[in-house]
């Protein structure tokens, strides 16, 4: 190892990342900074990889025979890309995710269409079985560049309760 590596881990330390559960107030709300871009061919990528075999998201003349304009982006991939918005705000501190309730698609999103999210906490209580967490519901919302709403959900995680040194 050189003197520079062994010199950064010196001066290396851990930064902790992510809210715990005495952050997550029922009625706060996180507007998720960022936003992001679907292209085409990610969304192509995804369908394929992912083995969707819906027309209207890799054949351009199929989906504007049903009425859009061009590609769809396929719909697992908005939620995926909205989920993945909230974590730094919601679940980068860690814990076990326990699930999606009420998933809404509003608007099909479209290859260059950017999105953005906010989430609600809904709900929090300490878990009965694991005496370090509490479990916290968020309702999420996912926009578009002119900011309609394209999809929405509920999602629940076990979230770490705030160290006291």
């Amino acid at each position: 190892m050189t003197q520079a590596a062994e010199d950064f881990r010196a001066r290396a330390r851990l930064v902790p990342k992510g809210h715990t559960y005495d952050d997550f107030t029922p009625g706060r709300v996180f507007s998720h900074h960022w936003g992001r871009t679907i292209t085409e061919s990610e969304s192509t990528t995804f369908t394929t990889l992912t083995l969707h075999f819906n027309p209207h998201y890799y054949n351009a003349e199929y989906a504007r025979a049903h009425g859009h304009p061009g590609l769809v982006v396929n719909p697992l991939l908005v939620f995926t890309t909205v989920f993945g918005l909230s974590v730094e705000d919601l679940s980068e501190g860690g814990g076990p995710f326990l699930g999606v309730n009420e998933l809404s698609f509003h608007s099909p999103v479209y290859p260059g269409d950017t999105l953005t999210a906010r989430s609600l906490v809904l709900d929090r209580r300490l878990s009965d079985s694991m005496k370090d967490f509490g479990i916290v519901t968020w309702h999420t919302e996912g926009f578009n560049q002119a900011d309609e709403r394209v999809i929405d959900f509920k999602r629940t995680n076990l979230v770490r309760l705030r160290r006291v040194s």
